[in-house]
């Protein structure tokens, strides 16, 4: 008896590229970096957070914002925070060349303890942008 043969293969209705979105999350970075020796311990974090942007998102192409980057070294190499509220969002690549055409882009959010919080789905469309451009400009 013959082998069936193979189904044509059809992608999904689904694009990325209309998926650009942003989250908060938090990174429980304390287990993350868990048995790294006190010199590693900071840059084992910023490599934890982008593989979970990665992961996350599903963008191979991960940006660390520079305020992120002080955050997690606020306490020098050693004294990595043991969690921190990330506001990750998936946005599209308008760079000519480009790679990929989505990349992700991490932010810090200033919380006061991000312990129990949930994540959360930002609001990322223009619509959004441009209210919230609004307030920012007219002092709310």
């Amino acid at each position: 008896m013959a082998p069936p043969a193979p189904k044509p293969k059809t992608k999904g209705g689904r694009s990325a590229l209309a998926d650009v979105v942003a989250r908060e999350y938090t990174i429980h970075l304390h287990k993350r970096i868990f048995g790294a020796s006190f010199k590693k311990r900071a840059p084992k974090a910023i490599k934890e957070i982008k593989a979970f942007a990665h992961q996350a998102m599903g963008t191979k192409d991960v940006r660390v914002d520079p305020q992120l980057n002080k955050e997690v070294w606020k306490q020098g190499i050693k004294g990595v925070p043991y969690r921190l509220r990330v506001r990750i969002s998936r946005r599209r690549n308008d760079e000519e060349g480009a790679k990929h055409k989505l990349y992700s882009y991490v932010q810090a959010v200033n919380v006061k303890n991000p312990k129990g919080l949930q994540t959360s789905v930002v609001c990322f469309t223009p619509v959004c942008w441009k209210t919230l451009s609004l307030d920012i400009f007219s002092g709310y």
